[in-house]
């Protein structure tokens, strides 16, 4: 997986990209957690996600936000963070100009990034978040969420209680027009602690499913 370098709003940012299997192969953006807390691209949940995407031929990006690794600027409280991820968005869809599909996967605050991203880019057909802080962030600007995905949680998270999550997924299904698969994962607690098979199980079964028609 070569590592790339790509221009964003605070300079550069660190990256590793798998290229894709064809042509028209889809896409995939993989968000990490949060950088005051340690998080950064080679995050075991995150390298999970990129992983199971890379495996199925999307062309996968993941890389690390401003100040984090060798990406240039500051921590921005999720403003910045945005910016950076719009910027790898924007250079994954100009070197895959015929992609099919765009997908965005996002772990604990990447996942709360990846949602806001969805709102900005219609373009998306579909997400992954996995351990989304709902407890800590806003996530009502998802009114109404731009497409379909999945929310994986574990049940022992004690960080983003499963009660919290379950709000949002009660919310975003009455809308029309869109699928939220949740599925959670007994005894996970929010750092995927011996669950990472769990999450390449769930992850990778549901985009078996939406890459075969099979899911909303």
């Amino acid at each position: 997986m070569p590592e790339v370098i790509l221009t964003g709003a605070s300079g550069r940012l660190e990256g590793r990209y798998a290229p894709p299997k064809t042509d028209n192969a889809p896409i995939a953006l993989i968000l990490h957690p949060h950088p005051k807390a340690g998080g950064h691209m080679n995050n075991p949940v995150a390298v999970q996600l990129y992983h199971l995407f890379m495996t199925r031929g999307f062309a996968t990006l993941r890389f690390n936000f401003r100040g984090v690794g060798k990406s240039q600027g500051e921590f921005d409280s999720g403003i910045g963070e945005l910016a950076d991820a719009a910027s790898a968005l924007d250079w994954l869809q100009t070197t895959n100009p015929t992609a099919s599909q765009c997908w965005v996967g996002g772990y604990q605050f990447g996942a709360w990034i990846g949602m806001q991203l969805l709102m900005r880019r219609p373009e998306t057909d579909g997400f992954i978040s996995v351990s989304p802080p709902t407890n800590v962030y806003d996530f009502s600007f998802l009114a109404p969420c731009p497409a379909s995905g999945l929310i994986l949680h574990g049940s022992g998270d004690t960080v983003a209680t499963p009660v919290e999550v379950e709000r949002v997924v009660a919310k975003l299904r009455t809308q029309k027009g869109i699928s939220i698969a949740y599925e959670l994962v007994e005894g996970a607690n929010h750092y995927w602690s011996n669950h990472l098979p769990a999450v390449e199980q769930k992850v990778g079964h549901y985009l078996d499913q939406r890459m075969n028609g099979l899911a909303g």
